[in-house]
């Protein structure tokens, strides 16, 4: 998932699961782990603070899952607890974690296997539970797949700014007299609106949303690790996911089994350049389409060329900021609009089909409802309006967190240069829009938890496994080898092809090497990058 983009594209255009109790009393006797007996000083430090003891002594009761959340009937489900705050244990409420598992289907498993599908804010339990397929037969014979949301996301303790209408309001909401207001006030308007924004997150979160950040995630994720009682992690991160994983090795490099990371992010990267560097490899994707496009024989571009079917986008763009034409629903077509749903189509290429469909009935019908389709299918909307999930507040709430905040208006306005730069849609900015920024983060109303950014180095972990793909948008192929890089322990493998992930593109030669890799540990050539 595109982790930032979304946030710089709106503010530029407009833009319960029961809790377990804590034991508290004496450590768990024995735990079980692949159908053996585990010392429990395998599972949990001999120097673990006192006060987190209780946390990590507490048992999980597995039952029958909630039946709205899409698992079958061999799924499990539990709730574990966790600190608010990792480094005050005794402040505020506990965090309630929502896990589901999916026992392994051979006899004698391996352990657990945790995944996380990206976001932030993507939910963890639902991936596992409803997309148990994405995982390789010989992969579900050898692991209980272990999936959980993270602190702030879907069932789990999470943030909650807005209903389904104030989403839409913050998504797609426009004022009525936006055409007649001058740049200065629509510039009012949007800074106000993020304002707004924050301050509903806060008044419907409360304390924690100071204490979603992706560090905090990370040790519950080694929590996670000892209840289910494997001595080492064995965990499969994709997008966002990565960067959990890259920080677990990084913090916990003794507790690492093995790890594949798929559509790597660099934590080093700032949040202006995360965005640079996205925008650059979506205009790359964009100009693939659009060539894809011409040389088809229903395209409904009139260019001949990408240089002039670019220029048509742009256009486009511009005159449904002047239009602002209505979809059926009566929600307002703006160039926002049209750049999420450019956006989603990007990340498959599978898709393209459907955003070709789309320009075809916007331009030759003035319909610009497969094109909300599109964009409601990246923020999770359903035709009738209900957003599936907390995604995109727990997105901006963790964001802005994970990130140091960036003030100075010389950088600003270099970043907003480059942007209009790289971006298949610039803008045409006033002086004063030059000076704005990541304006959600700007206005959020607590303070970020990352004053620099590290590299991760995983001194002493096992090899672990990165995997990119070399057109991928989201995450672009640099990232992925900068980890590769920062981590002592790393393989590279590189698929050449288009969209975000690799495994999911079911190529034989990505996917048997990531499956071989987590089922036995084995890496050819370990150290070389290799290729698919």
């Amino acid at each position: 998932m595109n982790r930032r983009s979304a946030q710089r594209l709106l503010a530029a255009t407009t833009a319960a699961v029961a809790a377990i109790s804590l034991s508290g009393c004496t450590l768990i006797q024995t735990l079980q782990n692949g159908g053996g007996q585990v010392d429990p000083a395998e599972i949990i430090d001999a120097d673990l603070a006192p006060e987190l003891q209780e946390y990590y002594e507490q048992e999980l009761e597995w039952g029958p899952c909630p039946e709205d959340s899409g698992a079958d009937k061999n799924a499990e489900c539990a709730t574990a607890l966790a600190p608010m705050d990792w480094d005050n244990p005794d402040k505020g409420e506990p965090v309630e974690l929502a896990l589901v598992r999916q026992p392994a289907t051979g006899d004698n498993p391996q352990g657990s296997l945790f995944s996380n599908p990206g976001g932030p804010g993507a939910s963890g339990f639902d991936f596992v539970a409803q997309s148990y397929g994405f995982f390789s037969s010989d992969l579900r014979e050898n692991f209980d797949l272990v999936g959980w949301d993270p602190r702030g996301v879907g069932r789990s303790s999470a943030v909650q700014c807005r209903d389904d209408a104030g989403m839409d309001d913050y998504f797609y909401g426009v004022p009525d007299n936006y055409a007649q207001m001058t740049p200065e006030q629509q510039l009012e308007w949007t800074v106000a609106k993020s304002q707004r924004f924050g301050a509903d997150c806060l008044a419907g979160t409360g304390e924690l949303l100071g204490y979603v950040d992706t560090n905090s995630t990370v040790h519950d994720l080694d929590l996670l690790r000892a209840l289910v009682g494997d001595p080492k992690l064995f965990y499969f991160g994709l997008s966002y996911g990565t960067d959990i994983g890259a920080k677990y090795i990084d913090q916990f490099p003794e507790r690492v089994g093995r790890v594949v990371l798929d559509g790597a992010t660099d934590p080093t990267v700032p949040g202006f350049e995360v965005v640079i560097d996205q925008q650059e490899k979506f205009a790359d994707s964009v100009r693939t389409y659009l060539q894809d496009c011409i040389e088809g024989p229903e395209c409904p571009f009139q260019a001949s060329t990408v240089e002039e079917a670019e220029k048509e986008l742009r256009q486009i763009a511009e005159d449904a900021d002047e239009t602002l034409m209505k979809n059926a629903d009566g929600r307002v077509f703006t160039s926002s609009v049209l750049q999420m749903a450019v956006i989603a189509a990007m990340y498959d290429q599978s898709t393209w089909q459907y955003l070709t469909i789309a320009f075809d009935q916007y331009l030759n019908a003035n319909d610009p409802s497969t094109l909300f389709l599109l964009s409601d299918s990246y923020y999770g909307r359903d035709p009738s309006g209900h957003y599936d999930s907390n995604m995109f507040q727990a997105f901006t709430a963790i964001n802005c967190l994970d990130y140091p905040r960036e003030t100075d208006p010389g950088k600003i306005k270099a970043f907003n240069q480059r942007l209009n730069q790289v971006s298949i849609f610039p803008s045409a900015s006033t002086p004063e829009e030059m000076e704005i920024g990541d304006l959600a983060c700007e206005n959020w109303p607590v303070d970020t938890k990352v004053d620099k950014l590290e590299p991760v180095t995983g001194a002493g972990a096992d090899p672990v496994l990165v995997v990119a793909t070399t057109n991928d948008p989201a995450t672009p192929l640099k990232w992925a080898r900068a980890v590769a890089e920062q981590l002592e322990s790393a393989q590279l493998l590189e698929y050449e092809g288009e969209g975000h992930i690799a495994y999911d593109e079911q190529d034989q030669c990505v996917n048997s090497y990531v499956d071989n890799y987590l089922i036995t540990g084995e890496m050819e050539d370990a150290g070389e990058t290799k290729h698919c």
